[in-house]
């Protein structure tokens, strides 16, 4: 039987990134990053868009070389239609169509907050179904209900901003560089966690709200430096600290809270905030109080990236889930 080998691409924010899957297993995953976003302190959509038609010719046959396949190897192309930077979306989309014409082969499209839970198919150990996967990013915050590859149920997510957004704004405020989640993460780990408390919305059910912390560490922080213009140089890592337990706890208690009423205890966390330490850890204790089976991807499968991409379009292929060329690429597309 020939082998399956997919080329994935995935561009849906400000990493260009491209990845080989063959029979299942990513063989290559390869990532150009956009610095030109630094000064600005956040991502600008045009400049991503024009970075991703500079980058993403030389990281698909960077991926193609690392996993030593040719065009003529390659059974089908698979990109992310959405969710996402329209502009961003449409370069990876177009470069994917235009591919899969060219070679006369399969396209697959496929979802961007999907991939990040396929995530945890790419090594192991796997979860098995079903299991609750914690879906934490920059524009997205969800607990998610998995019961087969292709087969999820949103069971709770952000009302109003998603966690990730709320460690950025932070960072923001904090005067850290961008990207400044991984920098709160950085200093949290030698500051107090319990030093300052912050508001936090109550919601019921399974959803989240975090515009509320938001308002509350800016309203905060607007008071210290009243008085003492110094308060965030001279308090970084307390404030880090304490941000980040807060952020934290409302994912955790959320996780739990969702764990315990659906009786499951295969865990899960996938997307950028999964990178950060204090979670991954959180969630590992909690796990081992609970008994559950706790699944963390490896740094690389957390943010951005093609690997995800490709083992998603792997289990679509085994289906004969195809897509047409004149698919619409969709910022908002919904799970």
């Amino acid at each position: 039987m020939p082998q399956i080998v997919i080329l994935a691409i995935e561009s849906s924010c400000d990493d260009t990134s491209a990845a080989i899957c063959i029979d299942g297993k990513v063989v290559s995953n390869l990532t150009a990053n956009q610095k030109i976003h630094e000064q600005y302190g956040g991502v600008v959509p045009e400049l991503a868009s024009r970075e991703h038609t500079k980058n993403i010719i030389p990281v698909v046959e960077a991926a193609m070389k690392k996993a030593n396949v040719t065009n003529s190897d390659i059974s089908a192309i698979a990109f992310t239609r959405g969710p996402g930077l329209m502009g961003s979306l449409l370069v990876g989309g177009m470069f994917a169509k235009s591919m899969a014409q060219a070679l006369n082969v399969p396209l697959i499209d496929v979802h961007h907050m999907q991939a990040h839970v396929l995530a945890h198919f790419i090594d192991e150990p796997m979860p098995k179904f079903p299991f609750l996967c914690l879906t934490v990013s920059g524009g997205h915050t969800q607990i998610v209900l998995v019961k087969d590859y292709l087969n999820m149920e949103i069971i709770g997510e952000t009302l109003d901003d998603a966690a990730g957004e709320a460690f950025d704004k932070t960072a923001k405020l904090l005067n850290l560089p961008y990207p400044g989640g991984p920098l709160i993460d950085k200093y949290a780990q030698l500051g107090n966690p319990l030093a300052y408390k912050f508001a936090q919305t109550n919601v019921d059910g399974l959803n989240f709200s975090f515009s509320g912390i938001k308002t509350s560490i800016l309203y905060f922080l607007q008071k210290e430096l009243k008085s003492n213009p110094d308060f965030i140089k001279d308090n970084l890592n307390d404030i880090c600290a304490s941000v980040q337990h807060a952020i934290i706890s409302i994912l955790i208690k959320k996780i739990h809270k969702a764990a315990t009423e659906l009786n499951i205890n295969e865990i899960a966390i996938a997307g950028g905030v999964s990178a950060n330490s204090e979670l991954r850890k959180q969630l590992t204790e909690v796990g081992l109080n609970n008994n559950w089976n706790t699944y963390i991807p490896d740094f690389q499968y957390c943010t951005d990236n093609a690997g995800m991409i490709a083992i998603t379009a792997f289990h679509k292929f085994q289906k004969n889930m195809f897509t047409s060329l004149n698919i619409p690429i969709e910022a908002r597309l919904l799970m």
